[in-house]
């Protein structure tokens, strides 16, 4: 079994020299479409100047800048690369954001029922078992009633590269396995361990999972392509 390396000297590093990962400045298409899906459902209920909202794992900060830009909404960001961090608040001048340099897997140092949004895109799949449970909590803790957490990870359903990674390098916990070229620990979601982690937690409204994790070639010659993703909007009751 593969050990895996230290989360902010790789976060730093990817940050530094973009080795293996492609770290975007414009703002995430899903959660775009996600706000588009609140202005449908709530006009600006939510999407307002008095909305607070706070991003696990926010990298340079591009989420929260457009949050903050298109809605005026007031941010706050964690991540563990002080390198992303730095990055973030260079291109927040001027905008109602704050940062720190912290481990999600820490308690979130925020009032309770304080935030009308938490974002975890693709960050806390980098966490295990008992961390994820941890930061459930959390989560519910400081979201104020009916707010809402826009969740994006990988999805393991259908997903040849994630059959593949969970089969070659798993870790010690079922779903999950040591990436062999990044080297970090990652978790692989399941719809129904979806659905059955945040049972009685936070309401599901919608599911989205991506289809482009296949390139269909002829018959019988489905080939990986793209990891599979899928975004999540969740509601606390």
């Amino acid at each position: 079994m593969m050990r895996s390396m230290n989360p902010r000297e790789f976060w730093n590093r990817e940050y530094q020299t973009s080795e293996h990962l492609a770290l975007s400045s414009e703002s995430s298409d899903d959660l775009e479409k996600f706000t588009r899906f609140l202005e449908r459902g709530y006009k600006r209920e939510f999407l307002n100047p008095f909305a607070k909202v706070v991003d696990l794992g926010c990298g340079n900060g591009r989420n929260l800048i457009y949050l903050a830009q298109t809605f005026g909404m007031k941010g706050t960001g964690y991540d563990i690369s002080d390198v992303a961090i730095e990055a973030a608040r260079k291109a927040s001048a001027g905008l109602p954001i704050q940062y720190e340099v912290r481990s999600i897997s820490e308690p979130l140092p925020l009032p309770d029922g304080s935030q009308t949004f938490v974002l975890d895109m693709m960050t806390s799949h980098f966490l295990k078992k008992a961390e994820r449970e941890a930061l459930r909590a959390e989560i519910v803790r400081v979201l104020r009633p009916g707010g809402w957490l826009f969740f994006k990870s990988f999805l393991a359903d259908e997903d040849l590269h994630a059959a593949r990674l969970l089969r070659e390098h798993p870790a010690d916990e079922k779903g999950a396995y040591i990436h062999p070229a990044l080297g970090v620990y990652e978790y692989a979601w399941t719809e129904d361990a979806v659905h059955e982690f945040f049972d009685g937690y936070l309401e599901l409204h919608k599911f989205n999972k991506s289809h482009k994790h296949i390139n269909r070639g002829k018959i019988g010659e489905e080939r990986a392509w793209k990891r599979r993703t899928f975004s999540a909007y969740l509601q606390k009751f």
